[in-house]
């Protein structure tokens, strides 16, 4: 057997199994064997029943009975069904697509069992979990697991994977397990060099593998996952140091900056810049000033002042000629030219109004172009100071204009980097919420011109300070952690359930004053409740149906979710935006890019379903008002931890205290969209660890720095270019 081997080769499969392997991404022995446990079951998880709370992984010795199979109501899937019952109440167990195991116990019966306690519309069971006959029950938990004793690191028991519909956790136990007796380690040699894992003592690989799948302790199981950690973390590094090095060798456009004329564009903001502004501003005029291109992220809060900032930066590039080369010295005519992309057509127009009027005392052409057409201010029509002074023009004559110069501030969406876009002294990227993009499209942006142009990036999104330097370590980092002075703070109420009237009362007189309102669920449809983890949560249609019908009946209510088209979304936003609809009920999607000043309210359901800094994104939304914003979290779990953490929305400054706390009691996987940072569940704890990621990113960096092509690694440079796609010239 070899690490290259189909597993529809070494093992007997169904067309289900397949299917199912395929959908997390099992070909091969190799991804079968880093295929990781989510979790471990262990003797130190051992709850009494009448403290199980949903959401968290559990273990339970009990008796039981009533195991029968069935199948779903309206599903039809394959169910068992089961109570376990223990000294301190009882709990039902549900195994979906798993009927058997209720085949495998019988009434009276003592089991110990592990698994997920998750929140139905009947009550809380325990889901799929695993079943161990023990012989006897212990009379009370705390006096026999060892909690606080070493020997409760060495009760370890089998690993737990992530399942998928048609194969188990115990299915890919056994074939991992087979795939380790075949040998297949044996021939496994170590890419990460042996000097790292000596310094910071982590298992070779071939021990890290048996640990991660098969600890004999805990403590085996630690080291193994420290190491992968560690791994991850590694080779983003060395992407991203290797992405910054070849940037930095591209030629740029050095900027000159005159400081007065700068502080006389600032002087005509309509509100006094913060300390953090004029701080910001000054790093990035440093940056322009130097050899090598800019690469900058500038993070901060929702109405922070970041567009300000973005202004400045344009201002100060287009006050400069292009350079001739052929005369060694700048040109008497034309400008450099910016490129602004944001996420959604709604942003991006926004972001045009903003720059007019900050650009309108200099005369200078701005552009706009989305998939929904192009402007250009100033315009030379009469008629169109009635809309702002722009003008609606063709593609191809915004396009021949860009070309040609004559635009030198082009703002717009992916149209942006379209090849039929050409800048023709492009010397600044501006990019609005950069995740949202990927790396390739940036790339596609900056390289397109002879010349490298500055590139800053820039997000609301609270990211910790290990999380930044890990995912965003080829770029520097501005934070802009205070707001405009006379910004009115939003009220944060946190809500119980019995008080749900009352707010509806405060929300009828903001609408009678002419406000508007979110509301905000966790799902989109009502769930199937025969399905697997069917949370009773609130969904977007049916709370806008009951909100229309039986609390709201004289607003017009609109959704918003993420299964609409892109197009339908826009269409959603913009009826908002201009007033026709009162209340917008939608799921988290509203979280990045919107701003429409009249919203002042803003309802969250089931807040406890969503991290701190998710919920700070979300109260986001209705800061930008003039008027007094209110933000209602409500809260069905009641819970004491729930409460308290929810109670942090009130008294954190701002967004990255809240991040840095969602690390510390949630865990990286809460952060705001973890999913979309590309990182795995390891890499993602890893980031826990400032000095794990310290680490990391210093190795990556001394690795390169002696050896700028790994030629002396050449195990390491082929790993290196197969997880992270970096060619090595």
């Amino acid at each position: 057997m070899t690490l290259s081997d189909k597993l529809e080769d070494i093992f007997r499969l169904d067309e289900n199994q397949k299917k199912a392997l395929h959908r997390v991404k099992l070909f091969s022995v190799h991804d079968l064997l880093f295929y990781f446990p989510v979790r471990y079951s262990d003797m130190s998880n051992i709850k009494q029943i009448r403290d199980l709370v949903p959401g968290e992984d559990a273990t339970v010795y009990g008796t039981i009975s009533g195991a029968k199979t069935k199948k779903g109501f309206h599903s039809k899937i394959p169910m068992g069904e089961a109570t376990i019952e223990d000294l301190t109440g009882k709990i039902k167990i549900m195994w979906f697509h798993q009927a058997y195991m209720a085949k495998m116990i019988h009434d009276g019966e003592t089991v110990r069992l592990s698994g997920k306690v998750t929140e139905g519309k009947q009550g809380i069971y325990i889901a799929n979990p695993e079943v161990e006959h023990t012989p006897t029950l212990p009379i009370d938990n705390h006096d026999t697991i060892f909690v606080n004793d070493d020997k409760a690191r060495e009760q370890i028991r089998y690993p737990i994977y992530r399942e998928t519909r048609g194969v188990t956790s115990k299915w890919i136990f056994h074939a991992v397990q087979k795939c380790i007796k075949a040998g297949v380690l044996e021939s496994l040699t170590d890419y990460i060099p042996e000097p790292i894992l000596k310094k910071y003592s982590l298992p070779t690989l071939k021990s890290a593998l048996v640990w991660i799948h098969t600890p004999k302790t805990l403590n085996d199981a630690d080291a193994a996952r420290k190491r992968f950690a560690f791994e991850e973390v590694f080779f983003i590094q060395l992407e991203k140091r290797i992405a910054r090095k070849r940037f930095e060798e591209e030629r740029s456009y050095k900027v000159l900056v005159d400081d007065n004329d700068i502080e006389n564009f600032t002087e005509r903001f309509p509100f006094e810049p913060t300390a953090g502004q004029h701080g910001a501003i000054a790093q990035i005029l440093q940056d322009f000033q130097k050899d090598s291109p800019m690469s900058r992220l500038l993070e901060g809060d929702v109405g922070s002042g970041k567009t300000a900032v973005a202004a400045t930066a344009a201002y100060a590039i287009i006050k400069n000629r292009p350079f001739d080369f052929a005369q060694d010295k700048p040109q008497t005519f034309g400008n450099l030219q910016i490129a602004y992309m944001a996420p959604t057509e709604i942003l991006a127009t926004q972001h045009f109004e903003s720059f007019i009027k900050y650009f309108t005392h200099t005369g200078i052409n701005i552009g706009l172009i989305t998939g929904s057409g192009c402007r250009k201010f100033p315009s030379k029509v009469a008629s169109s100071a009635l809309h702002g002074g722009w003008t609606n023009i063709s593609r191809p004559q915004l396009l021949k204009w860009v070309a040609n110069g004559e635009i030198p501030i082009l703002i717009g969406t992916h149209a942006l980097i379209q090849k039929s876009v050409k800048f023709k002294h492009l010397a600044l990227v501006i990019i609005d919420e950069q995740h949202r993009f990927g790396t390739n499209q940036r790339g596609k942006l900056a390289k397109k011109e002879g010349f490298a142009p500055h590139l800053l990036s820039m997000t609301a999104t609270p990211i910790p300070r290990t999380l930044a330097l890990t995912i965003y370590g080829d770029l520097d980092l501005t934070l802009l952690e205070e707001m405009p002075a006379g910004r009115k703070q939003i009220i944060t109420e946190i809500i119980s359930p019995d008080k749900r009237e009352q707010v509806y009362e405060k929300v009828r007189e903001e609408l009678k004053a002419g406000r508007q309102l979110y509301v905000i669920c966790a799902r989109i449809n009502e769930p199937d409740p025969d399905k697997e983890l069917a949370l009773n949560l609130k969904s977007v249609t049916a709370e806008a149906k009951r909100l229309e019908k039986d609390i709201f009946p004289d607003y017009t209510v609109g959704i918003l979710h993420s299964k609409m088209t892109k197009e339908k979304k826009e269409e959603v936003m913009k009826e908002f935006y201009a007033k026709e609809i009162d209340i917008l009920v939608a799921t988290s999607v509203v979280e990045v890019g919107v701003n429409v000043p009249n919203a002042t309210m803003i309802v969250i359901e089931g807040g406890e379903r969503f991290g701190l800094s998710q919920l700070h994104q979300l109260r986001g939304r209705v800061i930008r008002s003039t008027h007094q914003a209110y933000c209602f979290v409500f809260a069905e779990s009641k819970t004491q931890k729930t409460m308290e953490r929810l109670k942090a929305l009130k008294t954190a400054k701002n967004g990255f205290e809240l991040s840095e706390l969602d690390l510390a009691l949630r865990g990286a996987g809460e952060l705001s969209g973890a999913k979309q940072w590309g990182l795995s569940d390891l890499g993602m704890e890893a980031i826990k660890n400032i000095k794990m990621v310290e680490a990391a990113r210093t190795e990556a960096q001394q690795l390169l720095k002696k050896n700028p092509g790994l030629t002396s690694y050449p195990l390491l440079q082929q790993t290196t270019e197969e997880i992270t796609g970096v060619h090595f010239e």
